[in-house]
């Protein structure tokens, strides 16, 4: 059984990490095709290679609605329609503290992360509104435990709590024409980025590996693969009656916050 069999899904941050794992699952679920957004040509090429003609790609900046209207109308101009809305791009704030903050940081900073976490999200649903109203289609936004708990930065934890309020509010906005719902994965090895204006001239940008074994209840590293199918229940119509929920893929993170309460 293929569960994403004739859907078209427009995705953002779709070349690396868990977008990229995300696209390869969708993929074999049966999708008719992706636009697959993202702000590194390279990485869209890579996916071309990979996946052809169900593959259509857009590189853009998520926090430019003309960039998201072009990857909608890229949608229904190759693959007929647009029925599910992945907003998945994202950066972080380099764990900066608040003491540790200067002007740039606290100006400059917080615009680009928020920019991206959360204008990003709300640009990209308001560019698939009208097509998803048409396929009474469904949104799936990328939050994080960092939607719940403390664990990063101040200004990437207070755009994942407001990523987390937006969701809800769409939920219940553009109910019941289209559901909106989010997975929250726990830390997963990629190259999320943090934001260049949160970062030391000599800082290292090499990514770092997170979610280790010694980091969760399963004692095990979490990968994006791992995250994959939560999307695409969420994406398909077994999850007819969600909306406004959150699919927690975090390795029991929540249940060892609560228990060290």
């Amino acid at each position: 059984m293929q569960w994403l069999e004739n859907k078209v899904v427009f995705i953002t941050g779709a070349g690396e990490g868990i977008g990229r794992a995300v696209v390869d699952r969708f993929i074999e679920e049966g999708v008719t095709g992706i636009v697959a957004f993202d702000i590194v040509e390279e990485r869209l090429s890579a996916l071309q290679a990979a996946h052809g003609d169900r593959i259509a790609t857009v590189c853009g900046d998520v926090q430019s609605l003309p960039d998201n209207q072009r990857a909608v109308e890229l949608a229904v101009s190759k693959f007929g329609k647009l029925d599910v809305f992945v907003g998945n791009a994202g950066v972080r704030d380099g764990r900066k503290r608040l003491e540790d903050m200067r002007e740039k940081e606290l100006q400059q900073g917080f615009d680009d992360v928020f920019g991206v976490n959360v204008k990003g999200y709300m640009i990209g649903a308001a560019a698939a509104r009208k097509e998803l109203v048409k396929s009474q289609g469904c949104i799936v936004f990328t939050l994080s435990t960092s939607s719940f708990y403390v664990g990063s930065g101040p200004i990437y934890t207070a755009s994942k709590h407001a990523a987390l309020g937006l969701m809800r509010a769409l939920a219940h906005e553009l109910a019941p024409d289209i559901r909106v719902n989010g997975v929250a994965p726990s830390g997963t090895p990629t190259s999320f980025a943090d934001a260049e204006s949160l970062l030391e001239p000599d800082a290292d940008r090499t990514p770092t590996r997170s979610g280790g074994p010694t980091s969760n209840i399963l004692q095990r590293q979490t990968e994006p693969t791992d995250h994959a199918a939560a999307y695409v229940l969420l994406a398909s119509d077994q999850s007819s009656v969600m909306t406004g929920s959150v699919i927690n893929s975090d390795a029991g993170r929540g249940v060892s916050v609560a228990s060290q309460r």
